[in-house]
């Protein structure tokens, strides 16, 4: 079977459609962050759907500072890369409203950085005419 038939991409093209470097993506498999669907005959990680959207959560989460433990936890949770998108949900509520409100923390802070650049901008911008 070729990996188009069975709507399979290799690591070139789910790097070129989620923006990041084959190291990168790499490194998530090698720590079980995205663990390639399956491999070819002879090797190649080969990626499924699934995995692509589970690896934009990925790149979501990133800037906002968890550890690769806690997106983990946090892909488990919400079940993402899972064919039903569905992940534990008792225990689960409460842990990702910790998660959501230290995003919500983080993006604050991150605005706040934004909004300080735009002053500095704006600034030099004054006195270079």
């Amino acid at each position: 079977m070729t990996a188009k038939a069975t709507s399979t991409m290799h690591i070139g093209e789910l790097a070129e459609r989620t923006g990041l470097s084959l190291r990168t993506i790499r490194h998530y498999d090698d720590v079980g962050l995205l663990p390639a669907t399956a491999r070819t005959d002879g090797g190649f990680r080969v990626y499924s759907e699934a995995d692509a959207e589970r690896l934009m959560v990925i790149k979501q989460m990133k800037p906002l500072g968890f550890s690769l433990e806690e997106m983990a936890e946090i892909l488990g949770l919400i079940g993402a890369g899972s064919p039903d998108g569905a992940g534990p949900a008792v225990r689960g509520d409460a842990r990702l409203t910790e998660f959501r409100e230290r995003a919500e923390q983080q993006r604050a802070k991150m605005a706040r950085n934004l909004a300080q650049a735009d002053d500095f901008i704006a600034m030099l911008g004054s006195r270079t005419g």
